[in-house]
């Protein structure tokens, strides 16, 4: 086995023990991606001088026994919408090709401060904005265990190179499901925290109420050391929350598990609800107690989500004028310069979100659009906590369907939107959810998500540890 394809918590204990330095691992990392990159294009920038510094920063530190943290030396990619001082950040858009970040996102100091080697900056859907990585100003992601498909999206870059190995761990960003839809298609972690528990300054928006940074990892064990580092409150931030995150041992046997029947749809893959309910049965073994629940406003959370989002989208992009950083077209007059400077700066699916809200926003249309979408969130949210007075925690699929092909749905957005229709609620109402691979279908992973109630981290973390433990599809490896 390669050193590039040590979990983070094996490569620490390896760089503890000085059994390997951070030099090392991080060259293998970065010879790796930079091969791998010509044909997945999972990063839009390698920071190879930066990260040999760090590297060799690290080394200096084990050596004198003073690591910073569990990750210290361990390298770790970034999706390039998370903002690094010094560091070209583009959203995968045109009009942010020229943009290099004055400053440091807060993940990005603790990270920094914990010791972690930043490799790079992964793709990604343009501003977030897609489930497949497809409207990427860089050309597409591709999935390592299908070269002809896609690996999810938005943060279908970060999920591809932990999958194949290009990097321990990763940050991604989520949502409407970013982190968990790619790593559902890549066979790996995709954890998405409560919205409010990790920072979001740093992080460039695209719909503020509902973004969420969170780890891909190739184990849960991972997804928990990276959670630890980043997750806190941060006066930079007015939504964060103090960390109330407390690492203890749950037992997984006589909890309560929620079944929504609602998730079990048509529209569901037959494979992948078999796959799915076999996970589930596991779960029961290893001792929970199942039980179905209603969510009855989940058929009408897709509908709500592409109101809200999209309005957020129009409020947020209006910074990119052509004026104050970014892409600036030349032209007679300032409103020109708005004009020409938007149109060459955004791709179709970014134009024709930022269309949708300015529409669901204007006067006359606020209140029979947006307004009602707000108030069915709430209705969502008031599902799930009636739901949590009955099981601790809610077992779903990841997607409906495993990864598609390059193309398939990209000609067709409300198909396409039909990808998250199983992880946008949990965005809606604030929850923490985590995708864990389940099974495979002809070769193509098939994630289980686990939902929790606000600030349940520690729950549903351990009884996808131990999941994990008594399976062994994490350990599958796509041949890249």
């Amino acid at each position: 086995m390669g050193l590039s394809e040590l979990t983070i918590k094996e490569a620490s204990r390896a760089l503890k023990n000085k059994e390997i330095s951070s030099l090392e691992l991080a060259k293998e990392c970065l010879e790796k991606a930079v091969k791998a990159n010509k044909y997945l294009n999972a990063f839009i920038t390698i920071l190879e001088k930066e990260a040999i510094k760090a590297a060799r920063d690290s080394d200096k530190r084990i050596a004198q026994n003073k690591r910073l943290s569990e990750i210290d030396g361990v390298p770790l990619a970034i999706k390039d919408n998370i903002c690094i001082e010094d560091t070209l950040t583009t959203c995968a858009s045109p009009i942010l090709s020229n943009f290099i970040s004055p400053f440091d996102a807060t993940v990005i100091k603790k990270l920094k401060k914990a010791g972690a080697v930043i490799l790079g900056k992964t793709n990604m859907d343009e501003f977030a904005m897609g489930s497949s990585t497809e409207t990427s100003f860089y050309g597409p992601t591709k999935n390592p265990w299908d070269l002809t498909r896609v690996p999810g999206g938005s943060s279908g870059g970060s999920a591809a190179a932990v999958a194949a190995s290009l990097a321990p761990g990763a940050l991604g960003s989520d949502t409407g499901g970013s982190i968990r839809q790619p790593a559902s298609f890549c066979g790996v972690v995709g954890f998405k925290p409560t919205y409010g528990s990790v920072s979001r300054y740093g992080l460039i928006a695209m719909a503020s109420s509902l973004d969420q940074i969170g780890p891909i990892t190739k184990t849960v064990e991972d997804a928990r050391i990276l959670y630890e580092i980043i997750a806190g409150c941060d006066e930079l931030d007015s939504t964060s929350a103090q960390n109330r995150f407390k690492n203890y041992e749950l037992r997984i046997k006589n909890l309560k598990i929620g079944i929504p029947k609602e998730y079990f749809i048509k529209g569901l893959d037959k494979e992948v609800e078999k796959i799915v309910k076999i996970a589930i049965k596991k779960i029961e073994d290893l001792g929970a107690k199942i039980k179905e629940v209603s969510l009855p406003h989940t058929p009408y959370a897709l509908a709500a989500y592409y109101l809200i989002m999209p309005s957020e989208v129009s409020s947020n992009l209006a910074r990119y004028d052509g004026i104050k950083y970014g892409l600036s077209t030349k032209a007679q007059n300032l409103v020109d310069v708005y004009i020409k400077s938007r149109t060459k700066g955004f791709g179709d699916e970014a134009k024709r979100r930022i269309m949708l809200g300015t529409f669901a926003l204007s006067s006359g249309y606020y209140e029979a659009y947006y307004l009602k979408a707000k108030k069915v969130q709430t209705k969502i949210k008031e599902d799930f906590d009636k739901a949590f007075q009955k099981v601790d925690c809610l077992l779903t699929p990841t997607s409906p369907t495993v990864a598609f092909k390059i193309g398939e749905k990209s000609q067709d957005p409300l198909t396409m939107y039909l990808s998250d229709i199983f992880t946008v609620p949990v965005n809606l109402a604030g929850l923490p959810a985590l995708s864990v691979p389940c099974g495979f279908i002809d070769g193509l992973p098939v994630g289980l998500q686990i939902i929790g109630r606000q600030f349940g981290e520690n729950e549903i973390l351990n009884i996808a540890l131990e999941y994990e433990k008594n399976t062994d599809w994490h350990n599958m490896k796509p041949k890249v």
